[in-house]
C-alpha cells in the first residue's frame, strides 16, 4: 500500500469547526489556542537560569524537567542565552528535516527561520539551500521561502477550476512535465484552495492529483510535493502521522519526537494529539509510554499534557 494510500485511509478530517477555532474578547475574533505549553507567568530568566544551573550539578532531573517544560520557547531562548554567557556551554540543536519544516510552517514562520538563521549563523537560509539542495526540490524550497502562500479561508472555485486546467496540462495532459506550473499553485495557494483544485482535478483525470504525482516524480521532490498536499487537507494528522511513522520504526526515532512535540507545542499539539487518538485508536501518551523510559519520557508526556 502506497504511504499516500495509507495515510487517506488512515486519516479522519479535521472537524474543528471555524467558530470553535475562534474565541471573542472584547466583540473581536482571536484564534483559539491549541498547544499544550503556555508562558509561565512568574517568569524570570536570571532566577530560572540560576535554579538551572545548580539542578545540573545536583542532577536533580525534576527541577530541570519543571523548568523547560513549563517555560514557552521565548522563555526558554532568555534562559539559554544567559545560561551560555555564564558557563560557556551549549545546550545543543536537533537536526531539522528539511521537507517536514518548509512545508508545514506558514509565511510568518518561514521569515523567522529565515531571519534568525541569518543572526545565528551570518549567512542567508536561501543561499545554503542553493549550495545544499539541486534541482526541482531546490526550487520548490526556495519558492517556500518566499512566503507567498495564501493564507485565508476563502476559495474561488473558478480559480480552482483553472489550476485544476493548468496543472493537468502540465502534467499528464503533456510529453515531459512542467514543474514551474505545479511549484507556483502548490506554494501559492491556500490549503482549501488547494483542496478545492484536487476535487476538480479528478473530474478531467482518471487519477488523482497525489497519485499523478506519484506517478511523474521520485526522492526529495515527491516527499515535499506530497506533505504539501498531505497538509492542504489536513495538517495536524501529517504530525501525527511523522508521529507513528518515528514509534513504529525499529528503534524509536527521537529526533523525530523532539523535533514535533517541542515545536508543536505552542501552535497546535492538542490538535495532533487529537487526530493521533483519531487515527490509530490510542493516545500518543501510551505510545510514549511504551517506548521511551526515565526522565526522556517524562519530558515528553509532560510536553504532551493529561490524557
Amino acid at each position: 500500500m502506497s504511504r499516500l494510500k495509507k495515510f487517506f485511509r488512515e486519516l479522519i478530517p479535521d472537524q474543528d469547526s471555524d467558530d470553535e477555532d475562534t474565541v471573542k474578547e472584547k466583540s473581536k475574533p482571536k484564534p483559539k489556542y491549541y498547544g499544550t505549553v503556555l508562558p509561565y507567568p512568574y517568569f524570570d530568566a536570571s532566577s530560572d537560569t540560576s535554579v538551572l544551573h545548580q539542578a545540573i550539578e545536583c542532577k536533580d532531573m525534576d527541577k530541570i524537567i519543571n523548568i523547560f517544560v513549563k517555560r514557552n520557547n521565548s522563555q526558554r531562548q532568555q534562559i539559554k542565552a544567559i545560561y551560555e554567557s555564564s558557563t560557556g556551554n551549549c545546550f545543543g540543536t536537533d537536526e531539522d528535516v528539511i521537507t517536514e519544516i518548509f512545508a508545514t510552517r506558514t509565511n510568518q514562520e518561514r521569515e523567522d527561520i529565515n531571519r534568525v538563521y541569518r543572526e545565528v549563523y551570518g549567512i542567508d537560509l536561501e543561499d545554503v539551500i542553493k549550495d545544499e539542495t539541486k534541482g526541482t526540490f531546490r526550487r520548490i524550497l526556495l519558492a517556500l521561502l518566499k512566503a507567498k502562500k495564501v493564507e485565508h479561508t476563502e476559495v474561488d472555485n473558478k480559480l480552482a477550476q483553472e489550476d485544476a486546467r493548468r496543472l493537468y496540462e502540465a502534467g499528464e495532459g503533456t510529453p515531459g512535465f512542467n514543474v514551474n506550473v505545479f511549484i507556483e499553485i502548490f506554494t501559492e495557494r491556500s490549503s482549501p484552495q488547494l483542496c478545492k483544485t484536487f476535487q476538480h482535478y479528478s473530474a478531467i483525470s482518471e487519477l488523482s492529483l497525489p497519485k499523478a504525482l506519484q506517478k511523474e516524480l521520485c526522492g526529495d521532490t515527491e516527499d515535499c510535493f506530497i506533505d504539501l498536499v498531505k497538509c492542504a487537507y489536513n495538517a495536524p494528522a501529517v504530525f501525527a502521522e511523522k508521529l507513528h511513522n518515528a514509534t513504529m520504526r525499529h528503534g524509536t526515532c527521537e529526533k523525530t519526537l523532539n523535533r514535533i512535540l517541542v515545536s508543536r507545542s505552542e501552535c497546535d499539539l492538542k490538535k495532533i494529539l487529537k487526530q493521533y487518538k483519531a487515527m490509530y485508536n490510542r493516545p500518543l501518551q501510551e505510545v510514549i509510554q511504551e517506548e521511551t523510559s526515565d526522565c526522556y519520557q517524562k519530558i515528553l508526556l509532560e510536553l504532551c499534557g493529561v490524557f
